[in-house]
C-alpha cells in the first residue's frame, strides 16, 4: 500500500460544491476525494459512443430485435458512496431501477454495465480510480472502446478484480456479455473512417 504523504494527509476531499463550481465546458468528477476535470471528448469519441449506443438502444432499450429490459444514458452521472463519476455510457436492467429514477438528477444505484470511450485526458482516471470505484460497487461488466487504436475491450467482474474476456479490433465482429444476444461490425463504430472508393 502506497503511505500518503503529509499533504495528501491534510488535503480535505473535494465537495459536491467543488464540483458544482467547475465552468460548464469541463467534466467533474470527485474521484477518491480528489476533484478531477477534463474537456468535453473530440469528435471522434462522441461519434463512436453515440454508434455503440445505436448498437444497443434499439434491441436492448427498445426490444426491436432483441429483449429488452435495458435503460442506456449516455454522461449520466453516478453517485457512488463519497465518489462522482460520469461514465461516457451507463447501462441499468430496469427491473433495478427504483421508483422515480427518471426525475433524478443522478443514480445512486450502480449500473449494469459501463462503457468508457478511451481519450488522452481521461484513460488514465478510466483506467485507473474510475475502474477501482467500479469493482468496489459491484458493477459487473465493464467496456472499453478506443477510437485511436480501433479496438474494445470488455472485462466482466469476479471477486472484485476485473477478467478481461476478449479483445476487439478494427472490424471485428462483436458478440460479447452482456448482450450476447447482438452481433455488430466493429467497423460500424468508426464513421470518421474514409469512406470505400466506388466501384468502377
Amino acid at each position: 500500500m502506497v503511505q500518503s504523504t503529509m499533504a495528501d494527509r491534510a488535503r480535505k476531499p473535494a465537495t459536491y460544491a467543488d464540483l458544482e463550481a467547475v465552468p460548464e465546458h469541463l467534466v467533474a468528477e470527485i474521484l477518491f476525494g480528489n476533484l478531477v476535470t477534463h474537456p468535453r471528448p473530440a469528435s471522434d469519441h462522441g461519434a463512436a459512443g453515440t454508434s455503440l449506443s445505436h448498437e444497443l438502444v434499439g434491441p436492448f432499450q427498445k426490444a426491436r430485435g432483441g429483449p429488452g429490459g435495458w435503460l442506456f444514458i449516455n454522461e449520466e452521472e453516478l453517485h457512488l458512496g463519497p465518489h462522482v463519476t460520469v461514465p461516457d455510457i451507463a447501462g441499468w436492467r430496469r427491473q433495478r431501477l427504483p421508483p422515480g429514477a427518471a426525475t433524478s438528477a443522478y443514480f445512486e444505484v450502480a449500473p449494469d454495465w459501463i462503457c468508457e470511450v478511451l481519450s488522452p485526458s481521461t484513460e488514465k482516471y478510466d483506467k485507473g480510480d474510475k475502474r477501482r470505484i467500479y469493482a468496489l460497487y459491484g458493477v459487473p461488466h465493464l467496456w472499453y472502446l478506443d477510437p485511436r487504436a480501433r479496438t474494445l475491450e470488455v472485462f466482466a467482474l469476479q471477486d472484485q478484480n476485473w477478467l478481461l474476456i476478449h479483445t476487439f479490433v478494427d472490424q471485428d465482429e462483436v458478440c460479447a456479455p452482456p448482450f450476447n444476444e447482438l452481433t455488430f461490425s466493429l467497423g460500424l463504430l468508426w464513421p470518421f473512417d474514409d469512406p470505400t472508393e466506388p466501384s468502377a
